[in-house]
């Protein structure tokens, strides 16, 4: 129960400071009121009709306010990472719209990173209990794999990162639960999602011209990733074959040993 209050505390905490960021707006001449602003677009976008509409905005803003605007970004963006708020992509495609391509690319990288970083270190501090409890048979299946996979971990949680159809939710909410060492866990967040945080990018880079975002979520994209992770698993298997090799060998070493000094 102290957990979930401590979790709640946060979240409210964090939703205010958001909220004033959103609407408290330095002036701009661009537009024609802060609150305006405030109340017709500053919010998380749920389809292209919004989302084209607060790039339109946060550009124009942007030519007076860009300091004010990136810190905007930056803190949605880790607030939905850092309490498993879904819609992320969304964030990405806007960061290709308002950073252009490769500035949005490397910002979305290192925001996806810590923000999945402060999910994990907020189910550390207040949600293992509340995982386990909503969780326990996934809990209980990803625990196995991670077990059976602790020799090349960093290339099981790559693979994880990369395959399209992996919850990252979940991923973040339960790495603390399975002692998943935490820079081992930025890491594989940070390079493991590059290729899709590329695909939403150069989409944002041209979101005037698009007339949907099926691109994002379609067969096409997921087979690209997919083949992207099982590249990923080949060096992962090659050390838990080595490792195995090796156990092998000591086992039989050691069978030897005895027997040497048995006959001896």
């Amino acid at each position: 129960m102290h957990s979930l209050l401590g979790l709640l505390l946060v979240f409210a905490g964090s939703t205010f400071a958001l909220y004033l960021l959103s609407t408290r707006l330095p002036r701009a001449s661009t537009l024609v009121s802060a609150e305006e602003a405030g109340d017709r677009s500053l919010w998380f976008p749920s389809d292209l009709a919004e989302l084209r509409e607060l790039s339109e905005v946060l550009r124009e803003y942007r030519k007076e306010h860009q300091v004010y605007v990136f810190l905007l970004f930056c803190s949605a963006y880790l607030y939905k990472q850092s309490f498993a708020i879904p819609g992320s992509s969304f964030l990405n495609v806007l960061a290709g719209a308002l950073f252009g391509p490769w500035l949005g690319l490397l910002l979305c990288c290192v925001l996806t990173s810590v923000g999945a970083t402060g999910c994990y270190l907020l189910s550390s501090v207040f949600g293992k209990q509340l995982v386990v409890s909503y969780f326990p048979d996934k809990v209980f299946l990803l625990q196995k794999k991670v077990e059976e996979n602790r020799n090349s971990l960093f290339f099981f949680l790559l693979f994880l990162r990369l395959f399209p159809m992996t919850p990252n939710w979940f991923l973040n909410l339960s790495a603390p639960i399975l002692n998943i060492p935490i820079v081992q866990f930025f890491f594989s967040v940070l390079i493991g999602l590059i290729p899709y945080n590329f695909i939403c990018v150069q989409t944002g880079s041209i979101l005037s011209t698009l007339t949907s975002l099926d691109a994002l979520f379609s067969w096409e994209t997921a087979f690209k990733l997919l083949a992207i992770a099982l590249v990923a698993l080949v060096p992962g298997t090659l050390i838990k074959k080595v490792s195995q090799k090796d156990l092998r060998l000591k086992e039989t070493s050691n069978a030897h040993s005895l027997n040497s000094r048995k006959v001896t």
